[in-house]
């Protein structure tokens, strides 16, 4: 049975495959495991369908440099699914868990640089429309936000800085 849980101890390297496997190349591995080893809070969770993860998503804690604002906002990325289960669900069970999680623990904004045609069915939409930008160079189509709250974005804009390992990786 497929369903969604949050990463455990010892699901390092399987989740470090994973995301090599769905990427291709083992960047993004390296990435969620020095925000492990960095001790950021984090938000990690897999697909696992009977005893073996399929997926795998994580969010982190960002900054919005918003002036007189303050909020609690997440980054989803990444997020990635074994190539031979992608295209059934997994990513959207994910994300779903993710988005749940996230509203659960406070948050009320969550940003990706993603996939345009993939994010909005969450509630995605591209963020310059709200005066967000990303500190990265990415098409403004692929970056994206997410109100968990309603009412959440209402009179802000600002610049959106990631963790200082995404910029390492």
């Amino acid at each position: 049975m497929r369903h969604v849980r949050r990463e455990e101890p010892g699901d390092g390297p399987t989740i470090a495959h994973v995301n090599e496997e769905a990427f291709g190349q083992p960047d993004e591995a390296r990435l969620v495991d020095a925000i492990r080893r960095a001790g950021h809070s984090m938000i990690s969770l897999v697909a696992v369908d009977g005893e073996s993860i399929v997926g795998h998503i994580l969010f982190t804690p960002i900054a919005l440099d918003a002036s007189g604002s303050s909020f609690t906002v997440m980054g989803l990325a990444p997020m990635a699914v074994l190539p031979e289960w992608q295209r059934l669900g997994i990513g959207s069970m994910l994300v779903e868990a993710g988005l749940r999680e996230c509203k659960a623990a406070g948050c009320q904004i969550v940003v990706v640089i993603g996939h345009p045609a993939f994010y909005p069915r969450f509630g995605f939409r591209p963020a310059r429309a709200y005066g967000l930008r990303s500190e990265f160079d990415v098409p403004d189509e692929a970056f994206m936000v997410a109100e968990l709250v309603p009412g959440a974005l209402a009179n802000c804009s600002g610049l959106v800085r990631y963790l200082p390992e995404f910029g390492a990786a």
